[in-house]
């Protein structure tokens, strides 16, 4: 059992992978609320106390006819901890409408305001993920939504279709929320009923060179344009093609309908999930020359 020198601070604790047991002190992030900051006719500034379930307040948010994140419905976890992985769904993630968060300085105690630019947002990272990890303490995030004219991302994944099965035309915010928590109920086991952490994986990014000889090999395999010379290859499908996806190991195994998802079916320690999921990393790994690394939070 690992022995931590300083207390172990405790989100949602939807995130992370305990390998072990842990023998230190656990502060739970419970610091709830949501106020108004500024708005216009046209948008809104709101913020969200650490505390407050993310899903909770992305329903919030649409039932105000605020918009801008009704693509990440349904996603597990808390407000506070979703800058630190830049938590995204279909098509959009938490930077494109973060404005600011407020986090305490452990080693002072201080409070400091951190913006979208110091934040350094990547793909599922963020500065409190990388060079200023275990620093700070997030207490609060500002976003900014639109209150007309909203944005709809609906090209994304199985969203359009999901809308037309609706027989939904002109969608709202809403409509997107319902096919969005629609897809994600059909694919993804509920961490209540099934122990597991969300999608284990982040989809890999490759550069140019090496997406081409991939296409090349596997012309089939669906891949989405991040840049001229970037593409994001589905980890969920690599996993697939390798033989995982619905495999079970003991109490450890690999979701039925979703292979992103590692799930525990009782008394797998974190241990046992944590070698599958280095198992299936080789695997893929030998199979297509691409590394898939961890999404979750892996502790220790």
């Amino acid at each position: 059992m690992p022995k931590f020198e300083s207390p172990f601070i405790l989100g949602g604790g939807s995130n992370m992978l305990l390998k072990d047991n842990i023998d230190t002190l656990v502060i739970h992030i419970d610091l709830k609320g949501i106020e108004v900051v500024s708005e216009t006719d046209e948008t809104i500034l709101i913020k969200s106390m650490a505390g407050e379930n993310w899903h909770e307040f992305v329903l919030y948010c649409i039932e105000n006819n605020y918009g801008g994140l009704e693509n990440m419905s349904l996603i597990p976890g808390n407000v506070g901890t979703s800058p630190i992985q830049n938590i995204g769904a279909y098509g959009v993630e938490l930077k494109d409408t973060f404005v600011e968060c407020s986090a305490l300085e452990i080693a002072t105690g201080n409070i400091i305001i951190f913006t979208k630019e110091e934040c350094n947002f990547g793909y599922r990272t963020s500065i409190f993920k990388t060079s200023r990890k275990g620093e700070f303490i997030i207490t609060d995030v500002t976003f900014k939504l639109s209150k007309i004219n909203h944005t709809l991302r609906t090209s994304y994944g199985a969203i359009k279709n999901q809308l037309a099965t609706n027989n939904i035309k002109q969608p709202s915010i809403k409509d997107v929320s319902d096919a969005v928590i629609t897809i994600r109920q059909s694919k993804l086991p509920d961490p209540k009923v099934l122990g597991n952490s969300g999608s284990f994986f982040k989809n890999p990014i490759v550069s140019k060179a090496i997406f081409e000889v991939f296409h090349t090999k596997f012309p089939d395999a669906p891949f989405y344009i991040v840049s001229e010379t970037e593409y994001k290859i589905p980890a969920g499908w690599l996993i697939e093609q390798v033989g995982f996806k619905g495999k079970r190991f003991e109490d450890a195994g690999v979701h039925k309908n979703q292979a992103l998802v590692l799930v525990n079916y009782g008394n797998a320690t974190g241990d046992q999930i944590w070698q599958l999921a280095l198992k299936i990393q080789a695997k893929v790994l030998a199979n297509f020359g691409i590394e898939i690394t961890p999404e979750v939070n892996i502790v220790p």
